[in-house]
């Protein structure tokens, strides 16, 4: 009678055991997948990562009395004004400098190869050819005033176009998608909600405080290398602001490269260079950082220096960037659930003692 019942356990492990074999063996085929499926969202995904950062700046003008389209309006008028600006102001100094710095680059590499008796002409090329190729193509903008759109390839142009387009459209109706995933998640469940609201909390104080610290590290060093008399003062403040992104390493290759190139250049500015290396990191770290970031941004370096090196290894550069905002999420997370993992945890023991 009971020979012929069917194992329900054993056939469910079985067909368990199928798909993961499945799965494995078609690890290629399914990586393939998950890439394309990612290469479609992501337009999507950096937009609404941008109209989320730009919301409270928004947000702010709309508590002066301003409607919510003439506030998106301004914003968005005025972040193109910026990056038109930069690159009208900027990059025709950046052009001269990256030469300069091209040069420098040269130099410092034949002189560590002459010193150590190393033969560093591999490296020297691959450098030099990133660099070249940097150069030309900045160097189109420059003297053409254009862009080499024939270059570009027609997915990447329409992804940046749509990109823009979305973010602009997130940004408008921003607060009635939150608005709305807000009463979603209260009738859904309130703890929910509040969840959402606590992660939402510290990943928005972290990107304002980063988009403000990028600011501040431009103009910081900018200046400062400017005053010693660094000829690549401007090539060094855009580093020193977008390598913000990367905790701690960002940093380090912006003060390396202004060493390596100072020392080319003369003894005094070298010293220069170290004083400013020594110093003004440990401003940024102690007084700045912490003022800007809030207790958002208090996160042990070592975990910190641990999240970047998983984030490159997994993503590449993309990984290191999303590496910090990832663990806020994941801590915000923890904490938030710390009470229930805690219980979880011992209801485990109890029924395995």
């Amino acid at each position: 009678m009971y020979k012929n019942r069917i194992n329900y356990k054993l056939l469910n492990l079985l067909i368990l055991m199928g798909l993961l074999y499945i799965i494995v063996t078609n690890i290629g085929t399914w990586y393939n997948i998950l890439g394309s499926i990612f290469s479609v969202c992501f337009p999507f995904i950096l937009a609404f990562g941008i109209a989320y950062a730009l919301n409270p700046v928004v947000r702010k003008l709309v508590s002066k009395g301003l409607s919510r389209s003439l506030a998106v309006t301004i914003v968005v008028i005025l972040v193109t004004a910026i990056i038109i600006a930069l690159l009208v102001i900027t990059l025709p100094l950046l052009y001269n400098q990256l030469i300069t710095f091209a040069n420098s680059f040269g130099k410092v590499i034949e002189d560590i190869g002459d010193k150590f008796n190393i033969n560093l002409s591999s490296l020297e090329d691959i450098g030099g050819g990133y660099l070249d190729s940097l150069i030309a193509s900045i160097g189109n903008v420059v003297k053409d005033g254009t862009i080499d759109i024939v270059g570009k390839t027609a997915s990447v142009i329409g992804k940046v176009i749509i990109t823009f387009v979305v973010a602009i459209y997130f940004l408008a109706y921003m607060d009635k998608i939150r608005s709305v995933v807000g009463e979603f998640l209260k009738k859904t469940k309130y703890k929910f909600y509040r969840y959402v609201r606590a992660v939402d909390y510290e990943l928005s104080n972290y990107l304002k405080g980063l988009l403000l610290f990028m600011i501040i590290q431009f103009f910081e060093y900018s200046l400062v290398f400017f005053i010693v008399g660094h000829p690549n003062w401007l090539l060094f403040g855009v580093l020193a602001s977008l390598t913000t992104v990367i905790p701690y390493f960002g940093g380090l290759i912006t003060n390396l490269l202004a060493l390596l190139t100072a020392s080319v250049i003369s003894p005094s500015l070298f010293v220069a260079t170290v004083v400013i290396c020594l110093i003004f990191p440990q401003l940024d770290g102690y007084v700045i950082s912490p003022r800007v970031y809030g207790k958002t941004n208090n996160i042990n370096p070592l975990v910190t220096i641990m999240m970047v090196s998983i984030g490159g290894t997994v993503f590449g550069v993309l990984g290191i960037i999303i590496a910090l905002p990832i663990y806020i999420v994941i801590s915000s997370s923890y904490r938030f659930f710390k009470n229930d993992i805690k219980k979880g945890v011992k209801k485990v023991k109890a029924e395995l003692s």
